[in-house]
């Protein structure tokens, strides 16, 4: 999709599309006004600013959107198959690395009350096992913002991937 395709959406697909970049409703919401953009460079700074103008809740409700790390998912929308592209190293994992990420994602849920979030592009599972393991020492108050920082990074590849 181009920039000027993105800028002619109705306002319904428009939310629509944005919420496959970053699943808060609040977060696409507050960027509604920017539209049309004019470009690429000047909207990654918007989204980035808005997130950060974000409630917990609203951070926690993107993070919802995401499969666990190491969950495969039914690849339906733009979003699942970003998801599927982003975590693709995991599916080369052992079976014991797989095991340790599943009970690692457990504990994290436990823990913090949400889905670990890490920007996995180009990351093995090994090292999403390791940063899991490294996060889960945080305390809430850290995590939460260490969270909020990979949905951002996360957001702003999809936005990149939506106007290739």
């Amino acid at each position: 999709m181009t920039l000027h395709e993105l800028n002619t959406l109705t306002r319904p697909q428009l939310k629509e599309v944005l919420f496959s970049c970053c699943g808060s409703s609040s977060w696409v919401s507050k960027m509604l006004p920017f539209f049309p953009a004019d470009d690429l460079v000047e909207l990654l700074e918007d989204a980035e600013e808005e997130w950060f103008k974000c409630t917990e809740t609203d951070w926690k409700e993107a993070f919802e959107q995401h499969p666990k790390i190491g969950e495969t998912s039914s690849e339906k929308t733009a979003s699942d198959k970003w998801a599927a592209d982003e975590q693709g190293t995991v599916n080369m994992a052992s079976g014991p690395t797989l095991e340790a990420i599943a009970e690692a994602n457990k504990e994290y849920e436990k823990k913090f009350g949400y889905i670990f979030i890490v920007y996995a592009t180009g990351k093995s599972a090994d090292e999403m096992l390791t940063i899991l393991n490294t996060r889960l020492q945080n305390t809430a108050e850290v995590e939460i913002e260490v969270a909020a920082d990979e949905q951002n990074k996360i957001t702003k590849l999809r936005l990149e991937k939506l106007l290739d």
